[in-house]
C-alpha cells in the first residue's frame, strides 16, 4: 500500500467475473485508489495468502474462510459486496451406476475438499436442516488443510492418502459422494445426490429468500485506520464495475447483491450453519462482521 503520487495503491485480489471485470480492467476506476491486481487466475488459491499473510489491502474471500479467520482474530473487516453466490445443490455427486439419496449418506464416505470450504459448509447445512440427516454419521474425507491455520480437521474426519483425488476416488468406489464444482459436474458417469437439484433450489429459494453466498469482499483493519474514506470509494467501484455490467442473462434472483440488509439473510444462515458444524465458537450477528464505516455501504 502506498501514496507516495497522491494516489493510494491497494494490493488486492480480485476473480475476472462479469461484475467485476471493468474494475480489473481500469475501465472503472478512481482519482484517489489504484490497485494492483495479483496475478491468480483462481482467487481461492490465493485465499490463504488473505487470511495467514495479509498479504491485500483488499481481496475476495470466501465467506466461510472469512468467519472461521474473524473467530481466530484476522484483523480483516468485510464490506457488503458479494463476488460469488450460487446455489449449491447440485454440488453433492455420487456415481451414476451406484445412485444415493440424502438419506442414503448414513454410515457412507463423503469426500470434500477440505473441513471448511464455504460450498462443503452450505451443502452440509441443507443436508442437515432441509433433509434431516446427521452428519456426524457420515465419514468425512478431507483432501487440503483449512486456509486459516488454527482450523484443523474435527475428530472422525479422515485425511484422504497423498495423491489421490476427489473424483478419482469416487469413480474407484472409494468414496461413496463427493462435494465438487466445475467441469466435474458435467462428468457423464455422475450424478446429484439431491433429486432435481435445480427444482430442489428454486424451492429452497422460495422458502427461504436466500441466494446462498460464497464469496464477499475484505479489507484489512489497518487500511481502515488509516484511510477510513477507501471503504466506501472501494465499495464505489466495486458497484458501479456491477451496474456497467448489467443483469446477467436469464431469469432468477441477483446472485450478487449489494449491501448488509440485502444479505442479511444470507449471512445469517451461513453464520447459522458454520456454528452447527463447529466452525465457529459463537453464531456471530450480522452487525458484528462489519464496522459503522462498511456497515452502511450499500443501504
Amino acid at each position: 500500500m502506498s501514496d507516495t503520487s497522491g494516489i493510494l495503491t491497494l494490493q488486492a485480489l480480485l476473480g475476472d467475473h462479469a461484475h467485476t471485470s471493468l474494475l480489473r480492467k481500469g475501465e472503472i476506476h478512481s482519482p484517489r485508489l489504484a490497485f494492483e491486481f495479483a496475478d491468480v487466475k483462481t482467487p481461492n488459491h490465493a485465499f490463504k495468502r488473505v487470511v495467514r499473510d495479509l498479504e491485500f489491502d483488499m481481496a475476495e474471500l470466501a465467506i466461510t474462510t472469512y468467519l472461521t479467520a474473524k473467530a481466530h482474530g484476522a484483523p480483516l473487516v468485510l464490506l457488503p459486496f458479494v463476488v460469488v453466490g450460487k446455489f449449491w445443490h447440485i454440488a453433492l455427486i455420487c456415481n451414476a451406476d451406484r445412485p444415493l439419496a440424502p438419506s442414503d449418506l448414513v454410515g457412507r464416505r463423503v469426500g470434500i475438499r477440505s473441513y471448511s470450504v464455504t460450498t462443503s459448509t452450505w451443502v452440509r447445512g441443507i443436508l442437515q436442516n432441509d433433509y434431516g440427516v446427521d452428519l456426524n454419521r457420515i465419514q468425512w474425507v478431507t483432501f487440503e488443510d483449512a486456509h486459516v491455520a488454527e482450523v484443523t480437521d474435527p475428530p472422525g474426519y479422515e485425511r484422504a492418502p497423498a495423491g489421490k483425488t476427489l473424483m478419482g476416488m469416487l469413480k474407484a468406489g472409494e468414496l461413496d459422494a463427493v462435494v465438487t464444482t466445475g467441469n466435474d459436474l458435467k462428468d457423464p458417469q455422475v450424478r446429484s445426490v439431491i433429486p432435481d437439484p435445480v427444482a430442489a433450489a428454486k424451492a429452497w429459494y422460495e422458502k427461504y429468500g436466500v441466494v446462498p453466498i460464497n464469496h464477499m469482499v475484505v479489507v484489512k483493519e489497518s487500511l481502515l485506520k488509516d484511510h477510513p474514506w477507501a471503504a466506501e470509494e472501494i465499495f464505489r467501484l466495486l458497484a458501479e464495475s456491477k451496474k456497467a455490467a448489467g443483469p446477467p442473462a436469464g431469469a432468477g434472483p441477483d446472485l450478487v447483491p449489494l449491501g448488509v440488509e440485502a444479505n442479511r439473510k444470507g449471512l445469517e444462515m451461513i453464520i447459522r450453519y458454520a456454528h452447527q458444524q463447529g466452525l465457529i465458537p459463537r453464531p456471530y450477528a450480522v452487525d458484528e462482521l462489519f464496522t459503522d464505516l462498511t456497515r452502511r455501504l450499500g443501504a
